[in-house]
């Protein structure tokens, strides 16, 4: 359905009333807006255009209050033509920075989004968000394998940008150490440099006629019937969703009643359908908004998610915010951007 058509007064207009309802929480009234914003006409006038705007759904009316308050569609006229760049204060800029750059060059992804979520939720106000890289694209370095014990083996994988993970593998009877070696150095040599997701697909071809004794082709074989769940790393150990801290947002209109903060609440506690919800954002570059009824899921009908992708080298993940459809969206998405690009660099 094609959007309505604003002339100049209307797009001030509205302009007007969604930061006077974002920095107050209350309606806008036509003489307040007159009063306020300076448009240069009367609050008559300025009356009959917040009525206009009504008739074609940016605004609407509550029944106990004489002013209007914008729609999901106001925010989202607003967020694509009306609004204005913000750069990021150099106070916010400082102390995201210092939170992130203070990592060890040994913490985890996981360890940093969080520490990049929780530092988002303060200087935004919002609920900080992030999701952890898909490892599909991960390339392996190297491989190591070693014995644990007569029936278990223990797989070291090195990838690029994701550090060290630890599989352990299952084995049926005695296989011989030197069988252990030349199966090692055989996936080495055939598997390094690939990204996660060819191998997972392409092992058996690759490792075919390889061995040269009958222990090494049976721990080949192990590894061509569970190659989809050897290969198929985990980012980090509990999931690869890591939230901020949900009590900034106690403070605005929205979560006074408790009820909106219990279905925020219910989401998030959900994590694997929220990795789902931000794992689609990963999908496009640059900034991704999504305002109230825009989501699927009717318990986000009252929230906005404004998210950013970042990259460590072949992955890449997203790390934004949720918070009320009333939010400072020129200050969030300058917020949230500046930091996928600080995440960016860590990870690098």
């Amino acid at each position: 359905m094609p959007r309505p058509v604003l002339s100049e007064r209307e797009r001030r207009v509205l302009e007007a009333v969604i930061q006077s309802y974002v920095e107050t929480a209350e309606p806008a009234g036509s003489s307040m807006i007159a009063r306020r914003f300076g448009l240069g006409v009367s609050p008559a006038t300025i009356r009959n255009t917040m009525s206009d705007l009504e008739a074609k759904g940016f605004l609407f009316h509550p029944h106990t209050s004489a002013g209007r308050v914008p729609t999901d569609l106001a925010y989202r006229m607003y967020v694509d033509s009306l609004m204005r760049s913000a750069p990021v204060q150099p106070a916010e800029t400082g102390r995201l920075t210092d939170e992130l750059s203070g990592v060890g060059s040994s913490s985890t992804i996981a360890t940093i989004l969080r520490r990049a979520a929780q530092s988002l939720s303060v200087v935004a106000q919002e609920l900080g968000v992030a999701l952890g890289p898909r490892l599909d694209n991960a390339v392996l370095q190297k491989l190591e394998l070693t014995r644990l014990s007569h029936e278990r083996l223990l797989l070291v994988l090195t990838l690029q940008a994701a550090g060290v993970r630890t599989i352990f593998v299952e084995v049926r009877g005695q296989i011989a150490d030197s069988a252990v070696a030349e199966v090692g150095g055989v996936l080495n040599e055939r598997l390094a440099g690939l990204q996660l997701r060819d191998i997972r697909t392409t092992l058996s071809a690759r490792v075919r006629d390889a061995a040269s004794t009958r222990d090494a082709n049976e721990l080949l074989n192990i590894f061509v019937q569970e190659g989809e769940l050897l290969f198929d790393v985990p980012l980090v150990e509990d999931d690869a969703v890591v939230l901020g801290q949900a009590s900034v947002l106690a403070e605005q209109p929205e979560f006074a009643s408790g009820e909106n903060m219990r279905r925020l609440l219910a989401i998030t506690d959900r994590h694997e359908q929220l990795a789902e919800m931000l794992r689609k954002r990963s999908e496009s570059s640059g900034i991704s908004i999504t305002i109230g009824n825009e989501h699927d899921d009717p318990r986000m009908e009252h929230l906005t998610m404004v998210t950013a992708s970042y990259n460590a080298g072949p992955l890449s993940g997203v790390i934004g915010v949720i918070g009320p459809t009333r939010m400072p969206y020129d200050k969030v998405i300058a917020l949230v951007r500046h930091t996928s690009q600080i995440v960016s660099e860590v990870l690098q």
